[in-house]
């Protein structure tokens, strides 16, 4: 486990490397998932990781990147996605962190650029979605609002995908640095036995 620690990636989007590395704005899921996907490619050839074993999780970006993840690729045998973002067209403006936060994300107008955030939406690429993927939100959450998860939820159900979805009452978005204890012992409790099941 340390060997592969030791050599996580250094996405596109990530500090570090200079403002033109870091800025993926208007291509989100594109770069970013090539990356993670080539790294995913070099841990499964570089350490002894079952390759028909491999799952996904993340949460706020990495939840946005876990529902893209899916709707991508059927290498993950399951998925779990906490407090994400899967539409951007209706995301902006309803976010806490600001009414123009997705419009410089994006790189669009919610009206005049519609394709451009929808091109980037995982909930455009929901019914390509074979895996089974977990839901886990609060309700509380004004930063990704639970929407967000909703939507893409109810496109798996209707879809036959293996899903569920954990709904954390009055907790917010940090429910797994900051909730009530008991909040946060029941997500890892319900990540742990969803990954369990496909093992």
């Amino acid at each position: 486990m340390r060997g592969i620690l030791s050599c996580l990636p250094t996405l596109r989007g990530s500090d570090g490397y200079g403002d033109a590395f870091a800025d993926i704005r208007g291509l989100y899921g594109d770069i970013d998932y090539l990356d993670l996907m080539a790294f995913t490619d070099q841990v499964v050839n570089d350490y002894a990781v079952d390759k028909k074993r491999l799952f996904v999780t993340g949460g706020s970006y990495g939840g946005f990147m876990t529902n893209w993840m899916v709707g991508h690729t059927n290498r993950f045998k399951a998925g779990v996605t906490q407090r994400s973002i899967s539409n951007w067209v209706s995301f902006c403006g309803t976010s806490d962190i600001g009414h123009t936060f997705g419009v410089d994300q994006a790189g669009g107008h919610p009206v005049r650029d519609m394709e451009q955030l929808w091109h980037q939406s995982p909930l455009k690429y929901a019914m390509n979605v074979k895996t089974p993927l977990l839901f886990i939100h609060s309700d509380k959450d004004h930063r990704c609002p639970m929407e967000q998860a909703e939507q893409f939820h109810s496109v798996l159900k209707t879809n036959g995908v293996e899903t569920r979805f954990i709904w954390f009452k009055d907790e917010t978005h940090e429910l797994s640095r900051s909730g009530k204890p008991h909040a946060r012992i029941k997500r890892l409790s319900e990540i742990q036995n969803w990954f369990a099941r496909y093992v």
